[in-house]
C-alpha cells in the first residue's frame, strides 16, 4: 500500500433539463428513432416497413412526403388506418434516413453518404423515455 492515497476527481455534467412544452415533435422523433435504433426495434424502408405494419409490431409509422408514388403512400396510410398505428409524415427523406441510421458518419460524428428512407417503423421502442412520453402525449390529443 501506498502512503499517498490518491483521489479521483469526478467531473459532473450539468445537463438541462427540457420542459415538455420546449422540446419540438421533431426533436422527440429524432430521438426516440435513434433509441429504437439502438434497441434494434426499427424496420427501414418499404418493404421491412410493411411487414411490420402487416403483422402487427409496429408501435410508430414515419412516413416521408417527398415520396413521388402515390401507390407508396396510400398503401401505408391504408395499413396504419387499418391497425391504428399513429403516423408522423416527415418532408425529407435524407433526414429521415439520417435519423434512422442509413449513413455514415466520419471522424467529427457528422453524417456523410445519406441514403434516403421512405418510411419508418418504430417496433420496439427501447428505453423509456421523455421523448417517447412526449410523441405518446402528442398522439393522445389528436
Amino acid at each position: 500500500m501506498s502512503d499517498i492515497e490518491q483521489e479521483q476527481i469526478v467531473e459532473e455534467v450539468a445537463v438541462e433539463q427540457t420542459e415538455t412544452g420546449s422540446i419540438s415533435v421533431e426533436d422527440a422523433l429524432k430521438v426516440v428513432l435513434r433509441i429504437s435504433l439502438v434497441h434494434d426495434g426499427l424496420a427501414r424502408g418499404l418493404r421491412e416497413a410493411s411487414k411490420a405494419l402487416s403483422k402487427g409490431e409496429a408501435q410508430l409509422c414515419v412516413l416521408c412526403d417527398s415520396v413521388t408514388e402515390e401507390s407508396i403512400i396510400k398503401l401505408v396510410e391504408a395499413l396504419t388506418n387499418e391497425s391504428k398505428i399513429p403516423l408522423i409524415k416527415v418532408s425529407d427523406a435524407k433526414l429521415l434516413g439520417e435519423w434512422a441510421g442509413l449513413c455514415q458518419l466520419d471522424r467529427e460524428g457528422n453524417a456523410r453518404k445519406v441514403v434516403g428512407a421512405s418510411c419508418v417503423v418504430v417496433k420496439n421502442w427501447g428505453a423509456d423515455s421523455d421523448e417517447r412520453n412526449i410523441l405518446l402525449e402528442h398522439f393522445s390529443q389528436q
